[in-house]
């Protein structure tokens, strides 16, 4: 493979490489590279979300290079500041210990066992006293700190700031130093963290690490990135059939952004699939692949044909009609009452009616039953709502 060949593979789906000048320089000594990813253990399974990274750290396997998988023992403990308006709040050492045990299992159902090393950053934290910490400390300024978005936003609007949440970013970066990381990858939230890592080689008198941005992953809703905790995330431990029918629910146009960050497949193959589609597939049928790849990789080629198999005869024989209306309502403030949904569909003649059915266990989603007559759809959703057994619509909310 060649070096330009090399730099596609690594820029592909990236956000900013900085500096590409360095990571040339490093590529072309010709030793393996040290690439750095790290992950805060805050709750006890990945989602698709994650593996956004995690596939960049193949790639980099692919290319002969070893990854080092950074547990965050010890910054989980902290918490991240990062996009937050408040001070986060830290978790236990048991709470840490206990999520940080399930990722080393999922991280090998990509990444190759031979060519990662798993490292926690308390292997060195745990062992520094006050004195050491406040060598570190002194290394970065306040009005630097202050520089990062969220610490200014927080500052101006005279919120608090606690004193141990300048630490995280620091301690990210020693973690660097600790490393001896030549390439650090993060999310595009994280590029602040990245680039104190940066600066604290260079006071260590390392050379400082290339930086690797990826976008964050917009979860089923399409709209806000994927979290547990706004339920629009696909975890990479759910059964097959749950992350089957995840895959289809997404919007058509999310499918290709899906196809870029999540797949494997080139993307001269992606874009042989994106002219099909506009040649008249049904993106269904696309989607399927994304479906099948997704489930083979977390779990088999067979429990994918059998999670396609599934979704076939839950959707196409006879479950649905083969025309039904195709609704846009509006969602203001970014989400819509699955009752107003249903009115608005046509499907009910009035709220309190959208009640009564939901109670009676006669409103599905997608095949779902639903049972929350408070539930919210968030915009960027298409799904098919059917309401008794003749009732469908296929619904968008924008």
């Amino acid at each position: 493979m060649t070096l330009s060949d090399e730099l596609a593979l690594i820029r592909r789906g990236a956000e900013e490489l900085l500096v590409e000048a360095e990571l040339v320089e490093r590529l072309q000594a010709g030793r393996p590279l040290r690439v750095k990813a790290g992950f805060d253990p805050t709750a006890p399974d990945l989602h698709l979300g994650h593996t956004v990274l995690i596939n960049k750290l193949r790639q980099f396997q692919e290319l002969g290079h070893e990854v080092l998988f950074l547990i965050g023992d010890f910054t989980g403990m902290i918490g991240d500041p990062t996009g937050k308006n408040v001070t986060r709040k830290p978790l236990t050492r048991d709470e840490v210990l206990e999520n940080a045990a399930t990722y080393e299992h999922q991280i090998f159902k990509i990444l190759d066992p031979e060519k990662t090393t798993v490292m926690f950053n308390s292997q060195w934290m745990g062992s520094m006293n006050a004195a050491d910490l406040i060598q570190v400390a002194a290394r970065y300024t306040v009005a630097r700190m202050l520089e990062r978005d969220d610490f200014s936003k927080r500052y101006a609007a005279n919120q608090p700031i606690a004193v141990h949440e300048f630490l995280y970013p620091l301690i990210q970066g020693y973690d660097s130093v600790a490393m001896k990381s030549d390439v650090e990858l993060g999310g595009t939230d994280q590029k602040f963290n990245l680039l104190v890592g940066r600066e604290l080689q260079k006071h260590y008198g390392q050379k400082p690490q290339t930086i690797l941005t990826m976008p964050i992953l917009e979860g089923l809703d399409g709209v806000q990135k994927m979290s547990k905790s706004l339920n629009n995330y696909i975890g990479i431990s759910e059964p097959p059939e749950e992350m089957f029918g995840k895959l289809m629910s997404i919007s058509d146009d999310l499918m290709w952004r899906y196809f870029e960050l999540l797949s494997f497949r080139s993307l001269a193959d992606i874009a042989g699939l994106h002219k099909r589609v506009e040649e008249g597939a049904n993106p269904r049928d696309i989607k399927f692949l994304l479906g099948q790849e997704i489930v083979t990789r977390f779990h088999d080629a067979q429990a994918a044909e059998a999670a396609q198999a599934a979704f076939i005869a839950r959707f196409q024989k006879g479950s649905l009609p083969d025309e039904m209306p195709e609704i846009t309502l509006s969602g203001a403030g970014g989400e819509l009452g699955v009752a107003a949904v249903m009115k608005q569909a046509g499907l009910v003649a009035s709220t309190s009616e959208a009640f009564r059915m939901i109670q009676q266990g006669a409103v599905r989603l997608d095949g779902e039953r639903i049972q929350d007559r408070n539930l919210a759809l968030p915009t960027g959703l298409t799904c098919v709502v059917q309401v008794g057994k003749r009732r469908f619509a296929r619904v968008t909310i924008v």
